[in-house]
């Protein structure tokens, strides 16, 4: 452990391991494992880095060795890594011109969450992004979600166009027969209120797919 703590104070943080990094911030090993060997583990019973982000801090304490002291320093450290990345991608205008552009934005932000959120991205009359709201959050499985609580937050926004985003925790991008209907209904309803739908975007852990693509739109 000191010397992971002497490679961190030597500025070598990058080339440290996954597990090496958890080993500093869970600080102390269980009866019977060291640190090291406890970050190890549980990174591996938790399919990695990626398994472990889409961990609440109750499911962290749960593992074996654990519990919630280390359980909250390592969902801390988790959320602040979360929040410099976004911060850092709020630092430029937006410009979400193309499928790809949305996905750039996307995935960083839902694709690992373990349940389900719809967001709304407002957009102006250069296709840049004006506003970012989480329209309907449920479960694994999916979340309700009406016409209304898409074109209510569009109006109040001004938006000039509109794109919905939502993200599978199955980590199967493809769309369900639900997504399309829903889409298909939201176009018409856009139609009413002269307020575009650009594309209906799905981010998982397996990819990314489009409704526009997959001809919802029609």
């Amino acid at each position: 452990m000191l010397d992971l703590r002497e490679r961190a104070l030597s500025g070598d943080l990058v080339n440290l391991a996954d597990a090496e990094l958890l080993a500093l911030l869970v600080g102390t090993g269980s009866t019977g494992e060291s640190v090291s060997e406890l970050a190890s583990d549980l990174l591996r019973g938790l399919g990695g880095l990626e398994g472990l982000a889409r961990m609440n801090p109750h499911g962290i304490a749960a593992r074996r060795g654990i519990g919630f002291a280390k359980a909250t320093r390592i969902a801390a450290a988790l959320e602040l890594g979360r929040r410099a990345t976004l911060a850092g991608l709020a630092e430029r205008t937006t410009l979400l011109t193309s499928f790809d552009a949305v996905v750039e934005w996307a995935r960083p932000r839902f694709a690992a969450l373990d349940h389900e959120e719809v967001w709304l991205l407002a957009l102006d009359g250069r296709n840049a992004l004006k506003a970012a709201r989480r329209v309907a959050q449920g479960g694994l499985h999916g979340c309700a979600l009406s016409t209304r609580d898409i074109l209510g937050p569009a109006l109040r926004d001004a938006a000039s166009a509109i794109l919905l985003v939502h993200n599978h925790p199955s980590g199967d991008p493809r769309p369900s027969a639900e997504d399309i209907g829903m889409t298909r209904s939201l176009c018409s309803a856009c139609e009413v209120v002269g307020i575009p739908l650009v594309d209906h975007v799905i981010v998982a852990r397996g990819g990314a797919s489009s409704l526009f693509e997959a001809g919802a739109f029609q």
